[in-house]
């Protein structure tokens, strides 16, 4: 603080005399004290390049209305970017359930205070399995990205080996994500694909998999937004030598697509932002893990697990964790994984959504959203030197644009949509140099055939 002595109104206990008597308690002479340990060749002594601070409400609420009104958000253009965080109708439901106060507050209580927040997270993880058609779902995890990580992360502790094989068409950053999470006990290999489908290439599976793989993951609908057609095929290689198979899925395809226990999925996860989150400028994100009711399964998740169980009043049902031993929670340092703050509140969200839609909306809700995506890969096609990549793979929500035959780059084309209002696809080029110039475009239920059509025309003029 660059005035010690000055009151700030949003930052607790800086009031000197409360400063002092805090420092008093617990034998510091001062803040400094607390940073002792830090090396001096390593501490900034300058001051930092900040603005002073604003001491009135108004001009704190001037300033920060300020900076918002720079963003564009999709509330003010036509968005066809997806990528991990896609354009979802929310239903006012879902936001009014999850913004309560016994939900949106009910930080980390414990049975005695949070039986409400318990039973709600219990029918979540029923509706889940419901649709995945699986047994356990645990309490979700920060995101889909965690939830890929600590499902390969179960896969080693349960086979006891070292290896999980990713398809190299993953998103780079969900990779990196992986990667750290796994070092140092599992490495991660990349199986090529089949740059005309897209699909996995089993070949180089086959090469690639020995005695110390773990899991086989596959990623379906896959982050170029194609269905991995060969997934049972990649799950008996998977179990012919020892590994489990991980099927990382996008449950708002559970309407319209087989889940993957149908083909051989032994662990299944993803993210639950398509079921009722708002984009947020990021997400709204929140990750599931899934398997079957086996005790090898079970004890491996380090997140909470929570279930329905008879009290000592006949007729009456209680809702608490289980297996609680085995989390961080009860064991601390010994945690399989460790454990902190969940997104339940997401979870909750994603529960209310679920219990909206039933069987029949979620059915109805893939089947509209692949046929946008069929439209839209039609009508691209027609534009002058424009075409779809992996044309003979079905796709769900994304798919790839090739504007390598227009001559203009993806940026150029993304700057010309930008100033009609709307946003293109995902640049690729950097994250996949072999496609060239291609971009990742997503189309969901939002979408009408206007918006679609609107978007066709900006491109035909913007590669003209």
């Amino acid at each position: 603080m660059r005035n010690k002595q000055l009151v700030y109104p949003y930052i607790p206990n800086s009031v000197p005399a409360t400063k002092a008597a805090m420092l008093q308690a617990v034998g510091a002479k001062s803040m400094e004290d607390f940073y002792a340990d830090i090396p001096e060749s390593i501490r900034f002594r300058g001051r930092l390049n900040l603005p002073e601070p604003l001491l009135s409400e108004a001009a704190l609420v001037r300033h920060v209305e300020g900076l918002l009104a720079k963003n564009q958000s999709t509330r003010e253009v036509l968005s066809f970017l997806g990528a991990g965080c896609a354009p979802h109708h929310v239903p006012a439901v879902c936001d009014e359930v999850n913004s309560r106060s016994e939900f949106l507050t009910a930080y980390a209580g414990e049975p005695y205070e949070d039986h409400g927040r318990f039973q709600a997270l219990f029918e979540y993880e029923s509706m889940m399995g419901e649709l995945l058609n699986m047994d356990v779902v645990n309490v979700p995890v920060y995101d889909g990205f965690q939830a890929s990580a600590t499902a390969l992360r179960m896969a080693g502790r349960i086979t006891g080996r070292s290896l999980a094989l990713l398809p190299a068409t993953v998103m780079p950053d969900k990779l990196s994500k992986i990667r750290d999470y796994l070092r140092p006990d599992m490495q991660v290999a990349l199986v090529a694909f089949d740059e005309a489908t897209g699909l996995m290439d089993l070949s180089d599976l086959q090469k690639q998999i020995n005695a110390q793989t773990a899991a086989v993951l596959i990623e379906n609908p896959s982050y170029l937004g194609f269905l991995e057609t060969q997934a049972e095929q990649i799950g008996q290689i998977a179990h012919e030598n020892g590994a489990l198979f991980v099927v990382d899925v996008d449950p708002i395809t559970l309407g319209v697509i087989n889940p993957p226990v149908a083909y051989g999925g032994d662990i299944v996860c993803g993210d639950i932002q398509s079921l009722g989150m708002h984009m947020n400028f990021g997400g709204g994100h929140a990750g599931f893990i899934a398997t079957r009711d086996e005790e090898k399964f079970v004890m491996e998740f380090p997140s909470r697990l929570f279930g329905i169980a008879t009290t000592r009043v006949e007729g009456e049902y209680g809702f608490g964790d289980v297996a609680y031993e085995r989390t961080s929670f009860a064991v601390r340092e010994e945690g399989k994984e460790w454990v902190g703050t969940a997104a339940a509140l997401w979870g909750i969200t994603a529960g209310v959504y679920l219990a909206l839609m039933g069987p029949q909306g979620m059915r109805e809700l893939g089947e509209g959203i692949m046929q946008r995506v069929r439209y839209a890969v039609s009508k691209l096609n027609q534009a002058p030197g424009v075409k779809t990549r992996f044309p003979n793979t079905p796709h769900f929500k994304e798919f790839v644009v090739d504007f390598n035959a227009t001559g203009r780059t993806v940026q150029q084309i993304n700057d010309a949509l930008q100033l009609k209002g709307i946003f293109g696809g995902k640049d690729l080029s950097a994250e996949f140099p072999s496609l060239g110039q291609c971009a990742l475009y997503c189309v969901t239920e939002v979408h009408t055939q206007a918006d679609i059509d609107r978007l066709v025309q900006a491109i035909e003029e913007a590669v003209r």
